[in-house]
């Protein structure tokens, strides 16, 4: 009898946890319990109770890498703190990898500043430290100081802008009667089959917006190179790595939860919550299918004479 209330209080407390990092509320919780079983739990109580989550986060985060990834998109998503009496936005910088079968995988994730080269630098570090070597390709944004560490950490890896991005950042800055003129023909132009007839296609572009959107043509003209990488690889698999918006998808489950809790208390508990979600995330990739065809990756020719051995061989 009391092996099976052990058992019946730690399948409780499993549920308690799994509302919280489903995305309800601590009050909502106390409310459900109070229904269910006639019994409150304060907020501080289902609290303690989720703080056990503490070291199945920190063993997955301190986990080695050794599988090797050939891709990996990186980004961070920023939330809002109490330190004090202050409350200031932090960043949860995430990685996702390609494992070699072809499904991703949750890399890691630590607290830092998105802006700052040496927090990104310091995440890259600690990766490396766990095994994350000869990376063909990342894919993120352009966050400032992410590209820089990229290089630093990593070199000879190709750093793909997400195209996406590029598109919103484009139409933001343009009224509202023009944003689905420009986001279409910005489409056209990422969808060309080729590299030079994307090239052809900037170049009609920036000859019809010269007059009507400077602003974007500038953009376009210096962003084009770091845009156009994807052209590196076969056409099969260039639409899931020209954007980064296998994170999107995971940082709106995460914002979900963020619009629960609003202000989290302090840096742990937003290592804890978003890292059970992001474990949680990473089981079901690892059971789903794969994301990426990378029969027709390892058939790429190499360059056995770059910098970091097993890079990309660069092919226009």
């Amino acid at each position: 009898l009391f092996k099976r209330y052990q058992r019946s209080e730690q399948a409780f407390d499993l549920a308690l946890m799994e509302m919280v990092i489903q995305g309800v509320s601590t009050r909502k919780v106390a409310e459900i319990t109070k229904k269910l079983c006639g019994t409150t739990f304060s907020k501080s109580t289902v609290s303690a109770l989720c703080s056990n989550l503490d070291d199945q986060v920190l063993d997955f985060n301190r986990r080695p890498l050794t599988q090797g990834y050939a891709f990996v998109y990186a980004d961070a998503i920023l939330f809002k703190v109490h330190r004090g009496h202050v409350v200031t936005s932090n960043s949860l910088l995430v990685a996702i990898g390609i494992d070699p079968s072809g499904r991703r995988e949750v890399l890691g994730f630590d607290i830092g500043d998105s802006e700052s080269k040496a927090s990104w630098m310091d995440f890259f570090s600690e990766l490396k430290q766990r095994g994350l070597t000869n990376v063909d390709m990342f894919v993120s944004d352009a966050h400032c100081g992410l590209k820089d560490a990229i290089t630093t950490q990593f070199q000879g890896s190709l750093w793909q802008r997400c195209q996406f991005h590029f598109s919103n950042d484009c139409t933001s800055i343009l009224a509202l009667k023009d944003r689905k003129e420009v986001a279409n023909r910005l489409k056209d132009l990422f969808n060309a089959p080729t590299y030079d007839q994307a090239v052809e296609r900037r170049d009609q572009l920036v000859k019809d917006w010269q007059t009507e959107f400077p602003k974007v043509v500038k953009k376009l003209e210096n962003s084009f190179d770091e845009l156009m990488v994807i052209y590196q690889l076969p056409e099969e698999l260039r639409k899931r790595l020209r954007t980064n918006n296998t994170i999107e998808r995971v940082n709106q489950e995460i914002r979900r939860r963020d619009r629960v809790i609003r202000i989290f208390p302090n840096d742990l508990s937003v290592l804890r919550l978003m890292g059970a979600l992001l474990i949680e995330q990473n089981e079901k990739w690892a059971a789903g299918p794969r994301y990426l065809n990378m029969t027709v990756y390892h058939g790429i020719e190499k360059d056995d004479n770059s910098e970091e051995a097993g890079m990309l061989k660069l092919v226009k």
